[in-house]
């Protein structure tokens, strides 16, 4: 991109919500991989301001009691890890990195009774109970606090976290210092009764009415119908079920990358569009089947032929930094999707492993993989399940580095809206349909982008 003549003055100017319908306040979209997007990460991405797509490979009356805690969790207020006193130190090493911000609450009676971290139980047998290392000086927070007043306390106290408390004394949330800014930064992605928003995928095949006839009467806010190649027939159809039923939700379709798939899947009936055929991290649909597009390319045609429409495309795949959702964006894209990156944080729903050196991994995996067919097929018999788990198009096992500096999501989210904030700035745009109409484009070479690469150690 091109800088332009800007009248923004500063990067908090800009308004990154969505006019696609979809609700969000900021262009992120978590991809429906089972790896990536569960209800963790649903909640955290949500509070500021994005939306996770729960995998259609769940069960669901599953995704039904996920969608359901979701419009019970608190807008400012993380929901807390909690264990009671004669837990041992082995249940708390088994949770403590579900959250990143790395603390337990201890309660008794729903009250918070002490505060745990991993510092407290170093060198503790793993059989001991909680209630000998937990740390009983406790800073409480009521929950008529607002953010600036929390972190005002949390400040003055000299406390990075604090449990959150009803005029009951019993536990409502947890709150750090950084989640009183970020809230003062983000607005949180709410319905129409101010909770917070979650969507859900289908597949194309199967019972697909009935499935999203549960998720619409569960109080999914989106529905998403996915395959690899949405420029077909079943997809169609697919969609033309689904709009039949007359929600009063968007339908997000694909994936496509041509201005002909944009109108075909409108036409059946899609609201957003899903844009991208093997730009994934987890994808090897181009290296084996020659099918594709570039990311940018797809994104721009696709966009400009929704607009055509008054619909919207979201860019699906392709994101390693800032940039590539910056240029999604510029490109015409009204949301990006990103994937294989958050299944490298906390709030992803995959086991965290080390590897020899005592680096932080989860594991991730393509959803067209052997590892995902396997899961969707699991109701079929030996034989068939035994059939497909012959072809792959994705990389069953891939180790996912946790960021040292950015290890949770939110921390990714910050880097991104960040750079997207001040890509718009230098585009001289106040928000994201200024930004695809003003940004200026231009062809780089290898050299071009090497020499913009930061360098971390001296050249010499």
């Amino acid at each position: 991109m091109i800088p332009s003549k800007s009248s923004v003055i500063s990067r908090m100017d800009v308004n990154l919500s969505t006019i696609d319908g979809s609700g969000a306040t900021i262009p992120l979209v978590v991809a429906n991989m089972t790896a990536v997007s569960g209800r963790r990460m649903a909640e955290t991405i949500a509070r500021r301001g994005g939306i996770s797509v729960i995998p259609q490979d769940i069960p669901i009356p599953v995704v039904t009691e996920v969608i359901n805690w979701m419009k019970e969790r608190h807008i400012l207020f993380d929901t807390p890890i909690t264990l009671e006193p004669h837990n041992t130190v082995a249940d708390a090493a088994s949770l403590i990195h579900k959250r990143a911000h790395g603390a337990i609450i201890v309660v008794e009676d729903k009250k918070p009774v002490g505060i745990l971290t991993e510092a407290d139980w170093e060198g503790a047998d793993r059989f001991t109970q909680v209630s000998r290392v937990m740390s009983k000086d406790l800073l409480v927070l009521p929950n008529s606090l607002d953010a600036r007043a929390a972190f005002d306390l949390l400040h003055e106290k000299n406390r990075k976290l604090a449990p959150v408390v009803d005029k009951d004394g019993k536990l409502v949330g947890i709150l750090t210092r950084t989640s009183a800014l970020r809230s003062t930064l983000y607005k949180p992605a709410l319905d129409a009764n101010g909770k917070l928003r979650i969507a859900a995928a289908l597949g194309v095949n199967g019972e697909i009415k009935e499935k999203a006839e549960a998720l619409i009467a569960a109080g999914v806010d989106l529905l998403v119908i996915d395959t690899a190649h949405g420029h077909q027939e079943k997809m169609i159809e697919a969609l033309k079920l689904v709009r039949a039923l007359s929600p009063k939700i968007p339908i997000v379709a694909g994936n496509v990358v041509t201005a002909e798939g944009v109108r075909d899947l409108v036409a059946a009936g899609a609201d957003i569009i899903k844009v991208g055929v093997g730009p994934g991290a987890m994808c090897t649909t181009r290296m084996q089947t020659g099918v594709g597009r570039p990311q940018f390319s797809a994104v721009m045609e696709c966009a400009g032929e929704a607009r055509k429409l008054g619909k919207f495309v979201w860019a699906d795949g392709g994101v390693r930094h800032p940039r590539d959702v910056a240029l999604a964006l510029a490109a015409g894209a009204s949301a990006v999707m990103i994937g294989s990156w958050f299944a490298g944080t906390y709030e992803s729903p995959s086991d965290l492993r080390v590897d020899a050196q005592g680096r932080l991994y989860k594991e991730s995996f393509g959803m067209a993989s052997a590892r995902a067919v396997a899961a969707r097929t699991s109701s079929e018999d030996a034989f068939e399940r035994a059939r497909k788990s012959l072809f792959e198009e994705g990389i069953s096992s891939s180790r996912m580095y946790l960021d040292p500096n950015r290890p949770g999501v939110e921390d990714l989210v910050d880097e991104i809206i960040s750079g997207v904030r001040s890509s718009c700035t230098y585009a001289g745009a106040k928000d994201l349909v200024e930004f695809s109409d003003k940004a200026v484009i231009g062809i780089q070479s290898a050299a071009g982008y090497a020499e913009g690469r930061p360098l971390h150690t001296s050249w010499s």
